[in-house]
């Protein structure tokens, strides 16, 4: 079985285009989308310039994280290594997208379904050659068996030095370069314009680019300090730069500073890439979060016979908790491109992929929560004997609770596996999920307490729930999510473009002022004056909610403002 992939050599390159025109002919890809592109990137000042060319497409990766991650297995891995996709399969989530640390992945405007080059598969099969190869004049592509001696692309990659994208991602990309210059190779290595050679710069992520913020003023690079503050002097009178921040590079670049010229690295041309999750994603973690954790604060205060609750009152928490969730499911949908395709995750899942275990364990936590719904209106409603009743409660709030922590939190392993955005993959993310959904669920239910008075002893254990959670997350948020230097560059901007760039303001005013700041200002208030208490603890849950919102909005679109290709 063969083992199929590319070689791009550089050195014969010269930007022509062709094999991004043959492979639009070839397999009808929609204007405004690539399979393939040429990246156009100039180095030097005038008169010592150089254009570099990058041609760009699916790395066909020997271990793919947009087929992991992938919930009906629309993108596959073939036995001949050429990573495909089914349109007709595809449900739209996006998910693939946020998988590839290349963008090599798009949704066709026309189908609505991913799409990327798929090594000409169909031509493949009939003994042809792709037909970017074909038609390259200078015979600069070169694809064939990895695993043939006698090929040519294995000779040529034995003999000649390569490179590789982001070799560090462990996703053992299959496309091969020789000569390639590494600013083409390194997507923060070069400044971003308001225009390319031959078009505007129109996508959302690419003006994204053009405003974010840089967390190292160029004034003060000028200035000869790396972080904005006075330079300092060393005892022999030496100025002394102050080192800057860890993982961000300096100024525009991840190479040069700011300062040796503003035209030193640019790129000309590239494609343009869009931001695949918006604002219904931010909604549904805040959503899945006021769900499962209204489900969490119940079962404890049952489980734990800390207060003694009424069947009208745990059915009403019990209601919340489906309302929520099932606002969760219908985001979720609403984000599909094919929304009326959601049942195939359930009627072919893939489960490899958080997507589909997600799916199912929203399904089992809902079933349980109905169920125990049900079990609380019967009683409420004098259908069901109390002694039953209250002999089954402990029954469904311990068995509950796992799949109450695991509704909470799955949402960090399918981040994890979204290789294309390191800021999500962190090792904090489930604690952190665990701790905002106990925040948002009981902050819920004390802005219920206003309509339904909280039963005796789960109004104190609520208002102690919701303090202690404020204070972790507040912590958890500023000393662990973005106190600790990021590993790698890529995530350090996008943590700096929500903590000092376009997205401070959510972060700073919206998620740490809102959010965590006033809700506790709000506790003392109702501890100092129990006669508004109610109000205040409700506007403080309120407050919690709308702050964790403007949180999740910054924390999921800054990672995809931050290019891979």
């Amino acid at each position: 079985m063969p083992n199929y992939g590319f070689l791009i050599d550089h050195r014969k390159c010269i930007g022509c285009h062709a094999c991004s025109t043959a492979c639009k002919s070839e397999n009808e890809v929609p204007l405004g989308v690539y399979r393939t592109w040429v990246k156009y990137v100039e180095t030097g000042t005038f008169p010592d310039t150089r254009r570099h060319f990058q041609v760009t497409r699916c790395n066909h990766c020997a271990n793919p994280p947009c087929v992991r991650i992938c919930p009906v297995t629309a993108m596959y891995q073939r036995a001949d290594g050429i990573v495909e996709f089914d349109p007709k399969v595809c449900i739209g989530c996006k998910a693939c997208l946020q998988a590839c640390p290349y963008d090599a992945i798009y949704i066709d405007p026309e189908t609505r379904s991913a799409a990327k080059c798929h090594f000409c598969s169909h031509r493949i099969e009939l003994g042809l050659k792709p037909a970017c190869e074909v038609v390259c004049p200078e015979q600069a592509i070169i694809s064939g068996d990895l695993d043939d001696p006698n090929s040519l692309i294995r000779r040529l990659i034995a003999r000649e030095p390569v490179t590789v994208r982001k070799p560090e991602q462990g996703t053992a990309p299959k496309l091969f370069y020789i000569d390639a210059n590494e600013a083409t190779l390194t997507p923060t290595a070069t400044q971003q314009h308001a225009t390319f050679f031959w078009a505007d710069v129109a996508s959302d992520q690419a003006r994204a680019l053009r405003v974010q913020h840089d967390i190292i003023p160029l004034e003060a690079v000028r200035a000869g300090s790396s972080n904005g503050r006075m330079p300092h002097t060393a005892a022999n009178g030496a100025l002394l730069r102050t080192p800057g921040v860890q993982g961000l590079g300096v100024g525009n670049s991840a190479y040069a500073p700011a300062r040796i010229a503003g035209q030193m690295v640019q790129t000309a041309y590239n494609a343009q890439h869009t931001i695949p999750w918006h604002w219904p994603v931010p909604a549904y973690l805040v959503t899945k979060g006021i769900g499962s954790g209204i489900f969490l604060a119940t079962a404890l205060a049952i489980g734990l016979g800390l207060a003694h609750m009424t069947p009208f009152f745990a059915a009403v928490a019990l209601f919340l908790t489906l309302l929520f969730t099932g606002i969760t499911t219908a985001l979720l949908i609403y984000d599909l491109e094919k929304p009326l395709k959601f049942l195939t995750i359930l009627t072919r899942p893939q489960w490899r992929s958080w997507l589909t275990r997600g799916a199912f364990l929203l399904i089992g936590f809902t079933m349980i929560a109905g169920l125990w719904f049900l079990m609380e209106a019967g009683m409420a409603l004098g259908l069901l004997p109390d002694a039953t009743g209250l002999a089954l409660r402990p029954l469904f709030a311990w068995i509950g609770l796992p799949l109450g922590v695991l509704a909470a939190i799955y949402t960090a392993f399918l981040f994890a596996q979204a290789e294309g955005r390191d800021l999500w993959q962190s090792p904090l993310l489930p604690v952190h999920l665990l701790v905002q959904a106990l925040m948002v669920g009981s902050g819920m239910l004390l802005a219920t307490g206003l309509a339904i008075p909280l039963p005796a002893g789960m109004d104190v254990f609520i208002v102690w729930l919701f303090g202690v959670s404020l204070i972790i997350d507040l912590f958890v948020t500023l000393l662990g999510e973005f106190g600790i230097p990021h590993a790698s560059e890529v995530a350090a901007r996008a943590a700096h473009a929500i903590s000092h760039g376009r997205y401070r303001r959510h972060f700073w005013q919206g998620g740490i002022l809102l959010g965590h700041l006033l809700s506790l200002a709000l506790i003392a208030l109702a501890v100092a004056a129990p006669a508004i208490a109610g109000v205040a603890l409700a506007a403080a849950g309120l407050a919690a909610i709308a702050g964790l919102f403007m949180f999740e909005y910054a924390f999921v679109m800054a990672p995809q403002e931050i290019p891979n290709s």
